[in-house]
């Protein structure tokens, strides 16, 4: 895997999960739980078994804290694209570009993986303009996923 680089502050690394060691894993189930579980108050089952599947992005702070995470599939397995999922930023590092970050690392992570081609997400209704921002477009109606209105969107390669 691709060594640890230094950007905007965080130091990003990228591992599948057989390279991941039991303290990342643990900081990255750690982080998804605090926000998607607990910050936006939906009881769902984060750990669903693909994290096997996929390949980890993990920005760390100078601290050692994981300040930034997503996990990225490949086509076939989420979708018939590739995939980028759980992009999450820590509470205590947000409005720091974090998150702009996090998403150009990922969208290079895919790329690096499988080459430049069309990357589907699931996104949360609310970060619509967001992810617009990166060049993705909605593709299908709004849909309730675990109590919080999603769509899906498209980035072409």
């Amino acid at each position: 895997m691709q060594a640890p680089s230094p950007d905007a502050g965080l130091q990003w690394v990228r591992k599948s999960y057989t390279d991941m060691t039991v303290p990342e894993m643990y900081a990255a189930l750690r982080l998804r739980s605090e926000v998607f579980v607990v910050e936006q108050q939906c009881i769902f089952l984060d750990i669903d078994d693909n994290d096997h599947l996929a390949f980890h992005l993990m920005g760390f702070a100078p601290s050692g804290e994981l300040a930034a995470y997503s996990r990225v599939f490949a086509p076939g397995l989420s979708y018939d694209q590739v995939c980028i999922g759980r992009v999450v930023v820590s509470p205590r590092f947000r409005q720091k570009g974090y998150g702009q970050d996090l998403l150009r690392h990922a969208i290079e992570y895919c790329d690096s993986l499988f080459g430049a081609q069309t990357i589907k997400i699931g996104a949360q209704l609310y970060l619509k303009k967001f992810y617009e921002s990166f060049g993705f477009v909605q593709d299908g109606d709004v849909y309730l996923e675990d109590g919080i209105n999603h769509i899906h969107m498209l980035r072409s390669a």
